[in-house]
């Protein structure tokens, strides 16, 4: 029988024997106290080193009354699976946990849709430093909850809030919604319909519509507005909006639509009913999710800066951030959904 040696598990006692100091001393000079000597700090690192210590920065600190953890809330709408969350979360959610790493911290995901099992006092139970919420705005329960819990003072960041009197970040959707109509324009398009909603509590909605409007009317275009069914699933709604555009008597070449799983709701629908894209209608959306690159054909979108958002997001929840507005900057993602003038 082949026996195995319960492995030591070496300790801050171990380094103060083996340098020949107290414990506190030990503590202190891997801390990085100014009371500690440079020599003696030199032989604490190089027992510490010898012995292969390492620090458990959990623990430390928790002596120091921090737990190293970011909380991000995900909100999903009522009886929504995780699974079935938009996409763009999981891209956003991506970049906040790199984020946070890249500052130390570790991050505690937690999927939220129904009223019951709404949460976020982390810091009250030690769980973590700050909260980052993301998600949609139609869990208005969810919002009113976040909202009231922000109002304590509480160390949160939140990500498309209806409400302008929390600590937000937001995509530039303004400049995206201007970005996405002038590329449409500089394709040759002239009768160009946002799918969208301008009285969503959504207010990125109402952003990117204002972007689209100035941009027709620097160009002398009308603008048309076919809005959504926001009771609907996201591509049920570019379904339905596109089916009502297409049976009514407006003349469309170009649809900017509100965000990417609505646009590729909608690029289903064209697609069945034999309107082509980009042949008879260029079309381009908003978030850049990955779904765009693989739809038929490939979707054009107005994409934020991931890193940039994830970045703004943990500075912000960590009060090291004190801008007004938060504003991540957006980008033309190229695909095929648009034709060349």
């Amino acid at each position: 029988m082949t026996r195995t040696a319960s492995r030591h598990r070496v300790t801050s006692f171990d380094v103060a024997e083996k340098a020949g100091v107290s414990q506190s001393t030990v503590s202190r000079a891997l801390a990085g106290s100014s009371a500690i000597t440079e020599p003696t700090r030199a032989k604490v690192m190089q027992a510490a080193e010898e012995l292969g210590y390492v620090v458990d920065e959990r623990a430390a600190r928790l002596r120091r009354g921090k737990t190293g953890t970011i909380a991000v809330v995900v909100i999903g709408r009522p009886d929504e699976a995780a699974s079935d969350v938009n996409p763009f979360y999981f891209s956003l959610l991506g970049s906040v946990c790199a984020a946070a790493a890249a500052q130390g911290y570790e991050t505690l995901v937690s999927f939220q849709s129904e009223a019951e099992q709404i949460f976020g006092r982390y810091e009250e139970r030690g769980q973590a430093d700050a909260v980052i919420v993301i998600g949609t705005t139609i869990n208005e329960a969810a919002w009113e909850y976040f909202h009231d819990l922000a109002g304590d003072g509480r160390a949160v960041a939140f990500w498309g809030s209806p409400f302008d009197d929390l600590e937000w970040v937001r995509s530039d959707n303004y400049e995206g919604g201007m970005l996405a109509t002038r590329e449409l324009i500089n394709a040759g398009c002239r009768k160009i319909v946002h799918i969208g909603a301008i009285d969503s509590p959504q207010q990125q909605f109402r952003e990117r519509h204002e972007g689209y409007l100035a941009a027709m009317k620097e160009s002398g275009l009308e603008p048309v507005l076919q809005s959504v069914d926001d009771t609907l699933e996201r591509e049920d709604q570019g379904r339905r909006a596109a089916s009502l555009l297409a049976d009514s008597d407006t003349e469309f070449d170009a649809l900017f639509i509100a965000c990417d799983s609505i646009a590729l709701g909608a690029l289903d629908e064209l697609n069945d009913r034999g309107i082509s894209v980009p042949g008879d209608c260029s079309l381009i959306g908003f978030d850049g999710i990955r779904a765009g690159q693989h739809s038929n054909p490939p979707l054009t979108s107005i994409e934020p800066d991931f890193d940039v958002a994830g970045a703004m997001l943990v500075r912000t929840a960590l009060g090291e951030d004190q801008a007004a507005e938060r504003r991540v900057p957006v980008r033309l993602v190229h695909r095929s959904s648009v034709r060349r003038g």
